[in-house]
């Protein structure tokens, strides 16, 4: 990973990946970090959303996703292209105890939009995660133990892995736009509704 391989130069985030060839690493490409932690506290919500252009080759990796700050699990995948042509929205409640979906993602190349809706349920422990793309709703997962557990908020594009272990010899690209997140109050014991900013 490397900062040159990150740039907002035509006003969107844009990842690249170089094929190397030589050494340890096979590509340099580029990952961000927020530089703070996100937690759903009890009663609360958070909305991840985005506009994306993601790689679906074999060998790409691009991720959107939130992982613990102590420790792993828990991890959500906000969304993830795992080089089989489809997106996937993933809850790691332990290492063995996941909740996945992979969806088909037509035209790549064309903007995407993705929304991650966190609310905390009313049992205070529960976190309700729906994920939409394009507008549409395509799944609502669970993740136990997740509420007042802080996140690192990570915005990736890996190569190989869970991806393939081979993949393009080009330039590769992960875009990024419009990204919000928007911290929610809730209704007490509602974890579905919009909820108010």
């Amino acid at each position: 990973m490397s900062k040159a391989q990150i740039s907002t130069a035509q006003g969107f985030l844009s990842l690249k990946s170089d094929y190397t060839g030589t050494g340890k690493y096979v590509y340099n490409s580029g990952t961000v970090y927020a530089q703070q932690h996100f937690t759903v506290p009890p009663g609360g919500g958070l909305d991840f959303q985005a506009s994306f252009q993601a790689n679906t080759q074999k060998g790409c990796w691009p991720a959107f996703w939130l992982t613990a700050v102590d420790g792993w699990p828990p991890e959500i995948d906000l969304c993830e292209w795992k080089g089989n042509g489809k997106v996937s929205f993933n809850t790691f409640n332990t290492s063995s105890q996941v909740a996945a979906l992979d969806v088909p993602y037509p035209n790549p190349g064309s903007w995407h939009s993705i929304r991650s809706q966190l609310r905390a349920e009313a049992d205070g422990s529960t976190l309700e995660i729906s994920f939409f793309l394009d507008d549409q709703l395509v799944a609502t997962q669970h993740g136990a133990k997740m509420v007042n557990v802080p996140f690192w908020f990570i915005i990736d594009y890996q190569m190989l892995g869970s991806s393939g272990n081979i993949g393009p010899h080009d330039t590769t690209y992960f875009n990024v736009k419009g990204l919000t997140v928007t911290s929610i109050t809730t209704s007490p014991g509602d974890s579905s509704g919009p909820g108010k900013p």
